[in-house]
């Protein structure tokens, strides 16, 4: 059942046992429901002790009001976190696609709250192959608009034209944030981690490929991989079951430790 954290700073559910040991951050475009089926009632393993959140600007959760990054977006959960409906212990935090950016940037910034990280699909490091720069009719477009030669309305059918389905997608300060995303670097971050990290990853992911998965790994000193033969880039919804094993794997150690 959907319910409010954090005084309605986040909408989203709980499940199992409180208080919660699991921390789920959805990906781009999505919502705190993908989780369902790895974390929640939907799993073959019955629901895990976790809470899964609706990230500002998705599901119920209102947008924010600036063009937020990560290290924002990780201070607001961070505040839930230590907040007084918050857990009271360090957590092992899952992050799917955008939601392992945010998941990242609370475990550089925030250690003493995250006991583990479970990622999946997250592209924390530029693509093989992608351009480093906008197609150069829409650049044109842009400097046209900026000189007031041409109007907001034809700029948005460059946007509508040569944008990522993500940012054709996007309206207002969403189009801001991600704009502000994917300008972001994540190298010193990785580095910076030093809790248990769980990488779980489809060999036919095309959003977060596999070679940026093995970068990643080789980035984080803490890093362990698993693959999911044959899945792609939605492995809460396509494999939760391996999903749900990493983050086993991870309560399993707290317990023991």
């Amino acid at each position: 059942m959907l319910r409010m954290f954090a005084n309605g700073a986040f909408f989203g559910e709980s499940w199992g046992e409180e208080p919660p040991q699991v921390l789920a951050l959805h990906g781009w475009r999505r919502t705190h429901s993908d989780f369902a089926a790895s974390l929640g009632p939907a799993s073959a393993l019955g629901p895990a002790s976790a809470v899964a959140l609706d990230l500002p600007g998705f599901g119920k959760t209102a947008e924010p009001t600036t063009a937020w990054g990560s290290p924002e977006y990780s201070s607001a959960v961070a505040r839930y976190l230590k907040g007084p409906d918050g857990p009271g212990a360090p957590v092992v935090v899952v992050g799917h696609s955008f939601g392992g950016r945010v998941a990242v940037a609370l475990a550089a910034g925030y250690p003493d709250l995250v006991a583990a990280l479970v990622l999946t699909g997250v592209p924390l490091l530029p693509l093989p192959g992608a351009p480093s720069r906008p197609p150069a009719a829409y650049r044109l477009s842009r400097s046209l608009r900026r000189a007031h030669l041409i109007s907001e309305t034809r700029l948005e059918r460059a946007r509508q034209r040569y944008g990522s389905d993500d940012y054709r997608a996007a309206t207002g300060v969403m189009r801001q944030v991600l704009v502000q995303l994917l300008a972001e670097r994540y190298e010193e971050q990785m580095r910076a981690i030093k809790c248990p990290v769980e990488l779980v990853w489809g060999d036919n992911d095309t959003a977060a490929p596999a070679e940026v998965a093995r970068k990643v790994a080789d980035l984080i000193p803490t890093a362990t991989l698993t693959w999911c033969p044959g899945a792609g880039h939605l492995i809460p919804l396509t494999a939760p079951d391996q999903l749900r094993d990493a983050v086993e794997r991870r309560l399993e150690h707290l317990r023991e430790n």
